[in-house]
């Protein structure tokens, strides 16, 4: 995973009076979620707040971060939970964050990348990708910025699913029947394989 840094300050109230007057000062209110529960088995989470733009750099990215976050001095490995916008204005809200660490395996979405000219995309079809991102578990460390896919064998009307894939050390957790990408056959491809139907005949009359 690519890496990044912000800072942050915690918050000692967290209302709704509160978040909006954070957010006329260019900030976001975040939540850190860590290993430790309450009496309920509940997450414990450390409220605290980022600037606006630490924020957009995280959110507005096709890029997954591990999030070097120092907050008061602390510091904290993280990778992004959550995060929530307006509804009609679709400006960011609130961020949730995980708090990771070497020993402990996280699931986290991770976006794909396919690789090579599919085999039906010669023949004239279209590749489609159905998913951007597939859910993993692993640790932090061992997860990369993308998921490579091999699609050159690929054939018209065909597809991969997630059950197709492996990767070393990771575990797929997206359910396995999932499409990721296929194959869908175009009205160019349809007329050229109907040609080719209509000019059999005549060749086995030759």
């Amino acid at each position: 995973m690519k890496q990044i840094s912000i800072s942050g300050v915690k918050r000692t109230e967290v209302g709704k009076r509160a978040t909006k007057a954070l957010r006329r000062e260019g900030l976001i209110p975040c939540n850190l979620y860590g290993q430790q529960k309450n009496e309920n088995g509940e997450a414990v989470a450390m409220a605290f707040a980022i600037s606006e733009k630490d924020a957009q750099k995280l959110i507005y990215t096709p890029h997954i971060y591990l999030v070097d976050i120092n907050i008061d001095g602390e510091d904290h490995k993280a990778v992004l939970r959550e995060s929530q916008f307006h509804p009609v204005k679709d400006n960011i809200l609130h961020i949730d964050f995980l708090e990771v660490h070497a020993e402990r395996p996280i699931v986290i979405g991770v976006p794909i990348q396919t690789q090579g000219l599919a085999e039906g995309v010669r023949a004239g079809g279209r590749l489609m990708t159905l998913i951007r991102k597939i859910n993993v578990r692993a640790l932090y460390q061992d997860i990369p910025e993308k998921l490579q896919i091999d699609v050159t064998e690929l054939k018209l009307g065909k597809s991969i699913k997630v059950g197709d894939l492996s990767y070393d050390k990771l575990e797929l957790v997206t359910p396995k029947d999932v499409i990721v990408v296929s194959v869908k056959m175009t009205r160019a491809a349809m007329s050229q394989a109907s040609e080719a139907a209509d000019a059999e005949p005549e060749e086995a009359e030759a």
